[in-house]
């Protein structure tokens, strides 16, 4: 069974498509890269699955459910399953790295809660965890304007694990880092799929990156889905039927 099923799914700005009658299903486990030109509807797609835009039309079946329909408290319970990460992180640079993490646990929390950051000792002890796998157990009590961009998209990662998400989205996760950095987000990306089982969706710009890490590749042009299949499967002849003039330079590249 498919833990997300995107059927049809249509988003138009005016008389923009954004998307169009885009379709594929994503198993529990799958590393799975999306790829294309600028414009061609990667971010689109991302912010629907959770709904921080509205799709116009089509379905989001996630964990069994119909993202397109839930409302309120629905909605607030399944967007607790799917981690988001920014490609510019989307943190609280005034405060620590662990009360960033700790934003993760927001979903599961009511106004009050929230708004008072009523966090558990066992939430506490769990997001030291998780910034220790990723290694910035040091780093626990700085302000996040003190961090490296590579840091800064650990911290990121980590407020993603600490919701115990069953899929994790990234849109353009190392587009803003260094190729050193980069490295490491991706091989932290591909470690907790592996070892973690957890899901991964990801926008990609660079296509070696994405044939690198990834179990199967989305290849995407003005809204629609050009190529979906394995890594392997992704030849010149299929780069240059998604991107067109412009997959001379990166495959160059």
């Amino acid at each position: 069974m498919a833990l997300l099923k995107v059927e049809n799914l249509t988003k138009c700005y005016g008389e923009t498509i954004a998307l169009k009658d885009a379709s594929f299903k994503i198993t529990r486990g799958e590393f799975v890269s999306v790829i294309g030109p600028s414009g061609s509807g990667k971010t689109t797609l991302i912010r629907c699955i959770n709904r921080l835009i509205e799709p116009t039309d089509g379905d989001i079946i996630f964990d069994g459910k119909n993202m397109v329909y839930l409302k309120g408290s629905g909605l607030r319970h399944a967007r607790a399953k799917i981690g988001m990460i920014f490609q510019h992180y989307n943190l609280v640079y005034r405060l620590t790295v662990l009360e960033n993490v700790l934003h993760g646990r927001l979903g599961y929390k009511s106004n009050i809660q929230g708004i008072c950051s009523l966090y558990t000792q066992a939430e506490k002890e769990k997001a030291i965890e998780v910034l220790d796998l990723l290694r910035l157990k040091d780093h626990t009590y700085k302000r996040c304007d003190q961090l490296s961009g590579g840091q800064k998209q650990r911290v990121g990662i980590a407020r993603a694990l600490v919701q115990n998400p069953k899929i994790i989205l990234c849109d353009e996760p190392i587009s803003s880092l260094d190729p050193g950095s980069a490295k490491v987000i991706m091989d932290y990306l591909k470690k907790i799929n592996k070892e973690l089982n957890i899901t991964m969706l990801v926008n990609l710009h660079q296509i070696d990156v994405a044939k690198k890490y990834s179990s199967r590749i989305l290849g995407f042009n003005k809204g629609s889905v050009l190529f979906d299949g394995a890594a392997e499967d992704l030849t010149q002849e299929r780069i240059y039927q998604i991107y067109g003039a412009e997959a001379g330079e990166l495959i160059n590249d």
